[in-house]
């Protein structure tokens, strides 16, 4: 089948390029990319207005399948993913059972690809169970496709074991994703430590519950040799020590969500727990170095921690509702929004953060627009303004902080290997 998306501007962050041009594809492949090609396509996509760029890949999603199908299935993350411009997303083990062997790796890549919407990529846990007690079999996931581990949702909190885990990510080759999160120094904190949330009586999480663990996991990166990958970064001083790590030579990448360099503590609304997160919403300060981050490359990586639940469970308030919040539909606005808008990113910056970096550190022949690479692309009109409604979402997550937030970037179509998986 043919497929021409023709009259956008080509966003290449493999080469840098930016250019008018029609993109031809076909059998799932991009074929010719050319101004005012003229060819009797089955499909045709009029990218008028629009950028043509390499398919979005979230490294941090939630699907929740299998054991919590109430909160999100397979089918349900994907829609959203498709909807929200991701080509491919990376799944959390922290599901029921816990992704900890190659029978459940096996079972989630079966059904998505079934689903034939968005790449899913299940990861592995790096414990068993995520237990932090004994290590998962690691190879046997490798074997059956896991492109990482991580015990995402809880850090292995014996620097002995995440060590080791370490050593075998770098035999295996597979980046470790990093949860940095003190359990002992976190306590039973639901915010961010700090006057704006002591005014509301909640008990605090401090910076150090996230900065500590950040700090042993580069140290541990720089002893093995280890790819180490930081998620979900919130703090100004662990901007400064990924900064640091990068200039020591150490094999360190890092994301922030766009609620950690959109949102402070003092946006939070009394009680709603659509504003509750792990980590939380920090300081301005913080904001403003993980958007400097952002900017400068120090922060390599824009992903989601797309964590969706239900409606009765965020209901609960901030002292007992769980942590998350769900992005894989509002992302790409956001960061258009806050920061492509504000002049912190350039557009193809953003192409970079979003897809072409996700896809060197995952080790995948995506991320760019190039002729004889995969075609997993998105159609984005970055002039396109409206306000965010749940309502609208695919995800079955309605937990978002931005409910009702006006933003400019809209997603108009994404291609998955070739085909139309969402237009709107």
């Amino acid at each position: 089948m043919l497929l021409l998306i023709k009259n956008g501007t080509v966003v290449n962050p493999g080469d840098q390029t930016e250019v008018k041009a029609d993109v031809l594809v076909e059998d799932g492949v991009i074929k010719k990319i050319a101004p005012r090609q003229s060819v009797r396509a089955e499909r045709v996509i009029d990218a008028k207005g629009c950028y043509v760029m390499p398919g979005f890949i979230d490294m941090h999603v939630h699907l929740r399948d299998p054991g919590q199908e109430y909160k999100e299935t397979l089918e349900t993350g994907v829609k959203a993913a498709v909807h929200g411009g991701f080509t491919t997303v990376v799944a959390m083990p922290n599901t029921k059972p816990v992704v900890d062997n190659e029978d459940v790796v096996n079972y989630v890549h079966h059904k998505a690809q079934n689903i034939r919407l968005a790449n899913v990529l299940q990861t592995g846990a790096v414990t068993k169970g995520q237990r932090g007690e004994e290590l998962a079999d690691i190879e046997k996931m490798v074997e059956a496709g896991v492109p990482a581990i991580s015990e995402d949702g809880k850090t292995v909190m014996n620097a002995q074991l995440c060590r080791e885990a370490m050593a075998l990510a770098v035999k295996y080759g597979i980046p470790l994703l990093a949860h940095c999160e003190d359990a002992n120094l976190a306590g039973n904190g639901v915010v961010n430590a700090d006057e704006a949330t002591e005014k509301m009586g909640w008990k605090g999480i401090s910076n150090s519950v996230e900065d500590v663990i950040l700090a042993r996991d580069i140290i541990l990166a720089k002893e093995t040799g280890a790819a180490l990958h930081l998620c979900h970064c919130s703090t100004k001083f662990g901007v400064r020590m990924v900064e640091f790590a990068k200039q020591e030579g150490i094999r360190v990448t890092a994301e922030v969500c766009p609620h950690h360099f959109t949102l402070t503590s003092s946006d939070i609304k009394e009680n709603d727990a659509n504003y509750k997160m792990n980590p939380p919403l920090r300081t301005k300060e913080d904001v403003e170095a993980l958007r400097e981050g952002l900017k400068s490359g120090v922060i390599d990586v824009i992903a989601t921690d797309h964590a969706p639940h239900t409606a009765i469970e965020k209901g609960e308030g901030m002292s007992r509702a769980p942590f998350g919040v769900v992005g894989l539909e509002t992302a790409a606005a956001i960061t258009m929004t806050e920061l492509v808008d504000k002049g912190w990113l350039t557009i193809m910056q953003m192409a970079e953060k979003m897809s072409y970096n996700p896809a060197r550190i995952l080790g995948l022949d995506k991320g760019v627009v190039e002729e004889g690479k995969p075609a997993d692309l998105v159609v984005f009109d970055a002039e396109k303004e409206y306000t965010v409604d749940p309502d609208s979402f695919y995800s079955k997550g309605r937990n978002t902080p931005f409910a009702g937030r006006k933003v400019k970037g809209m997603v108009m179509a994404t291609v998955v290997g070739g085909k139309i998986a969402y237009q709107e």
